[in-house]
């Protein structure tokens, strides 16, 4: 059989969450919802509203959970930080299975995520490839999330502070600042390897000067009523 083509994808995904929004409390879409999950994983796409539906009819029916299907929902979860998916999830799931070595490493995985901590984190990940590696594009999501709190933090960032929120170093590192040079706009500031500095865009979060103040903004209303005055 040929590959669906993208507009096929589209329809069955479309009709999932027709599933979703026409009765979420139906507990014969398990099946669907759980194969769902597994097309999010094979074809890199994400439903928050489908993997809470999943996960509140699983409380309904807990004989049918799927444990492999749960902690592929919170590693997916885990890559859509910095939205709080993760914590929405884990309210779904009994406190039983959170108990389960591989949802106590995940719960794990998420503090040291949220709390900036990437060094322990891909320590930690790097033991527990058995449970990352089965969701494509794991790496690539945690690392965009580490460059966005970093953007927040700093105007210009030390290679090795990179290279350690990123787990990315050497060559590698290399072609990856190359690529954020031409593409986002990343200053590489000339000096010794380690010691170089990475100028990151600015933004109003390590720019404060660049946030409008309210005060400094005069209402559309405001002015239009000056107008006739003016006249």
């Amino acid at each position: 059989m040929g590959r669906e083509t993208p507009k096929q994808q589209q329809q069955v995904s479309y009709t999932v969450e027709q599933l979703v929004a026409v009765n979420p409390y139906n507990p014969d879409i398990v099946p669907e919802l759980e194969n769902y999950v597994n097309e999010q994983v094979s074809s890199q796409t994400y439903s928050l509203d489908a993997n809470l539906c999943l996960l509140r009819l699983y409380q309904f029916e807990p004989e049918r959970m799927s444990t492999q299907i749960v902690a592929r929902i919170l590693v997916k979860a885990l890559m859509a930080m910095p939205a709080p998916d993760f914590s929405l999830c884990l309210f779904l799931i009994p406190e039983r299975v959170q108990m389960e070595e591989q949802f106590k490493t995940l719960i794990v995985l998420s503090h040291y995520l949220e709390t900036g901590r990437f060094h322990q984190f891909w320590d930690e990940a790097a033991k527990s490839r058995h449970i990352v590696d089965a969701v494509p594009g794991f790496e690539q999501a945690i690392q965009t999330y580490a460059i966005h709190v970093l953007s927040l933090s700093y105007q210009k960032i030390p290679r090795p502070v990179l290279a350690e929120a990123i787990n990315v170093e050497g060559l590698s590192l290399d072609k990856f600042l190359e690529h954020q040079a031409a593409g986002s706009g990343w200053i590489l500031e000339k000096g010794h390897v380690r010691g170089q500095l990475i100028v990151l865009p600015r933004n109003e979060f390590n720019h404060p000067e660049l946030k409008k103040s309210a005060t400094d903004t005069v209402p559309l209303e405001h002015i239009t009523r000056i107008f006739p005055i003016l006249g």
